[in-house]
């Protein structure tokens, strides 16, 4: 879709797209429908499903996508938010993202950690283990 024919969508259209069935998302003040992208996303559905019907923007760059993400997003273009909408809706902050009120369980389990944390735990055992061999063989 060409921005210049992009439709004007409000904020409380967009909240109701915010499940399996119909997923919308803003990034950049651009609304963009991942519904068919939710199965082939690399951190899975859930990552996305969180942001479902909102802005996702800081989640979108926070992650550091690859060019080739940032470019495949063209394809789910659907709309751009009314204009002074956007500015209320960034004051609200219902729907942004404030880490101080993020659990610890979805800290830690989040892609970005979870992608640090299992490898780093299982080196530390095979560490443990190889140090506990040699230590019973010498």
């Amino acid at each position: 879709m060409v921005e210049g024919d992009l439709r004007t969508l409000t904020i409380e259209e967009i909240e109701q797209h915010n499940d399996l069935a119909s997923t919308w998302i803003i990034i950049d003040d651009k609304v963009y429908d991942v519904t068919k992208f939710l199965g082939e996303h690399p951190g899975g559905e859930e990552v996305i499903l969180q942001q479902a019907g909102g802005d996702a923007t800081a989640s979108f760059y926070d992650v550091g996508h690859s060019n080739d993400a940032k470019e495949m997003t063209s394809q789910y273009l659907i709309g751009r938010v009314e204009k002074d909408k956007i500015a209320s809706k960034a004051t609200s902050g219902d729907r942004s993202i404030n880490p101080e009120k993020g659990s610890w369980s979805d800290i830690i389990f989040s892609p970005t950690w979870s992608n640090f944390l299992i490898p780093a735990a299982i080196s530390l055992i095979v560490y443990a283990g190889y140090r506990g061999v040699k230590a019973i063989f010498s």
